[in-house]
């Protein structure tokens, strides 16, 4: 009989500590960390990849079948902990998301007003969509309405606390707690997609979670719209947030 493998997919939106999270669960020797296996998917069937940087490149090596994206994170067994990096917005309305069942979601959200200004300065297109939290509420309806766990961490109270936060993660997932996860070697892991060089600059600076740092520069007045519709949804992420 085969032994059970814990499958877990941390659904982010862009700019948030998604990779530093990614880069913690790497430190388990129990665990094989997946970087937006859904990327090339996502590129080859949206518009982004007229604004994306990188967007050929991703296509060009990735599997772009989100069906076979999906079996591959359902059966792969290389590791007894699998711990899929995944972006809400790749999550394509064409794609089937019953396989969320399968799967242990964990939901990563982070403040529109600290999160939309840092994605702005890498994407000039900005669109609620893209920025994930309706994805992200949409997430927590099915998982309610299957019964199943809804997981949602907050990046602030992360970077707050790592310790705490990520042994309350652990036990929500059931699985130990590792301390090897509060840091790691700093630079590029064999793990990084190749749109590494665009965004993954300060992560691979770092050998830890950052301690958190409030935004100090005006919120940008083209972005105020957008933080009006994202505000209503991310408030009610945050009262599913582990305290």
């Amino acid at each position: 009989m085969e032994a059970p493998v814990t499958r877990i997919s941390l659904w982010s939106g862009p700019r948030n500590i998604s990779t530093a999270m990614m880069y913690s669960f790497a430190q388990r020797t129990d665990t094989k960390v997946f970087d937006e296996p859904l990327y090339g998917y996502y590129l080859r069937n949206s518009k982004a990849k007229e604004y994306h940087p990188g967007a050929e490149e991703i296509i060009n090596t990735m599997e772009t079948d989100g069906s076979k994206v999906v079996d591959m994170m359902l059966t792969n067994r290389d590791q007894p902990l699998l711990f899929f990096k995944n972006m809400t917005h790749h999550l394509l309305p064409e794609l089937d998301r019953s396989f969320l069942k399968q799967l242990v979601n964990v939901i990563l959200t982070r403040d529109p007003l600290e999160m939309l200004p840092s994605y702005a300065e890498v994407v000039e297109t900005h669109t609620l969509y893209d920025v994930g939290y309706k994805l992200h509420l949409d997430i927590v309806d099915q998982l309610q309405a299957e019964n199943l766990p809804v997981i949602v961490l907050d990046s602030k109270s992360v970077l707050r606390n790592p310790k705490e936060q990520l042994q309350k993660l652990c036990a929500a997932i059931n699985i130990p707690f590792d301390p090897d996860m509060l840091s790691w070697t700093p630079g590029a892991r064999p793990e990084d997609g190749c749109w590494a060089k665009y965004w993954y600059g300060n992560i691979h600076k770092s050998s830890g979670f950052n301690a958190y740092q409030p935004k100090s520069t005006p919120f940008p007045e083209k972005l105020k719209p957008l933080l009006e519709e994202c505000l209503p949804f991310y408030e009610k992420l945050k009262s599913f947030a582990i305290d």
